[in-house]
């Protein structure tokens, strides 16, 4: 039988399959009014469409914990109750068709603020609904970003405090699994790397202060989180810069921190943080950094990065390199992915009754 198609159980919640579905914003919510952040129609449609289609996990898109807190200002969050209660009704429908429902609790650090990419993605300001970015220096992405606010003590724990309500938020939603975003020059990445952490303070400078911030954010989300339900991190495991950046080795380090701390799988992505890097990319050459986290720490983890057929997919997992796979793009053409890669690895998915006529 596939091992792409078997059950893979983390705590109590146990996923029917190893094909799942990483976190991609659709930058489809309303930017400002009493509906800001909360998912609609589009989002209903979108995700509802990939568990019919026999994904085993669908991690919802990077939500964020505070509005300063989105990429744009067309981002999901799940910082008040409105919020909420829109994301049951997606969450109702991925377990009504056996998909397990996860949610990334985001924040955007200085990378937030910017336009939709279908429109330049450049950073906007308060006429176009925008904000000014914060981050742990004042050191801004590119040239195209703002210099960003340095955070004070204050609002770094007001932030831990925002992952830590959002948690119970997206309990209250009906997630099942709720990963934290650490990856891709987001806010944490922000903090983890040295490259944009120029502090001097008890969270820059040294390896143990530049994840300081991180693993105080696990510890809060994880202390609301209930220990019946995993939860992920994703990381960035290098940023593809020579010096003075994140490396494979630190990943590898901090994987171990992490499941010491509850986190239950790595989600293991790579780059985001330094703008003009070139990097190598080919198919599945992101899976060599997970299979290095999975060999050399107890932490289970996930690959991503081009990762398009069922063969491939299947050998990923087969040969021990990763516990599951994330498909992005390849779930962005086609929706039911999983269940034609099932029919040609001999596994088997859901299949709702109203599609068993394509079976």
């Amino acid at each position: 039988m596939s091992t792409l198609f078997q059950p893979y159980t983390l705590r109590d919640v146990t996923i029917p399959n190893r094909v799942w579905m990483p976190p991609m914003c659709q930058y489809s919510a309303a930017p400002e009014g009493p509906a800001a952040g909360a998912p609609g129609d589009w989002h209903f449609a979108h995700y509802a469409a990939r568990a019919a289609g026999g994904t085993g996990l669908i991690v919802v898109e990077a939500t964020a914990v505070s509005p300063e807190g989105r990429i744009s200002p067309y981002d999901l969050g799940i910082w008040n109750d409105t919020q909420v209660e829109a994301f049951r009704r997606i969450t109702r429908f991925l377990v009504s068709q056996g998909t397990v429902p996860a949610v990334q609790l985001a924040h955007a650090g200085r990378k937030a603020s910017t336009e939709r990419p279908w429109k330049g993605g450049a950073p906007v300001g308060p006429d176009a609904h925008g904000w000014r970015p914060a981050a742990p220096s004042a050191i801004p992405f590119d040239e195209r970003h703002p210099v960003p606010d340095e955070l004070s003590l204050d609002r770094i724990r007001e932030i831990v405090g925002q992952f830590r309500a959002a948690a119970r938020r997206a309990l209250a939603a009906g997630f099942e699994i709720a990963e934290i975003h650490g990856a891709h020059g987001y806010l944490i990445n922000e903090f983890l790397s040295p490259h944009s952490n120029h502090r001097t303070d008890a969270y820059g400078g040294s390896y143990e202060n530049r994840t300081r911030f991180a693993l105080e954010v696990v510890d809060a989300v994880r202390e609301e989180w209930p220990d019946d339900k995993p939860l992920f991190f994703r990381i960035s495991a290098t940023e593809w810069l020579e010096e003075h950046g994140w490396t494979p080795d630190d990943t590898v380090r901090f994987a171990s921190e992490l499941h010491a701390h509850g986190i239950d799988l790595l989600d293991v992505s790579t780059g985001g943080n330094a703008s003009g890097v070139r990097i190598p990319t080919g198919p599945g050459y992101q899976v060599p950094f997970a299979a290095r986290v999975r060999a050399e720490t107890p932490m289970p983890v996930a690959a991503v990065g081009l990762i398009t057929d069922a063969e491939q997919a299947e050998k990923i997992v087969a040969n021990g390199e990763a516990d599951a796979v994330l498909l992005g793009r390849e779930l962005l053409r086609n929706p039911s992915w999983a269940r034609h890669a099932a029919r040609e690895l001999g596994g088997e998915v859901h299949v709702p009754d109203q599609y068993h006529r394509s079976v």
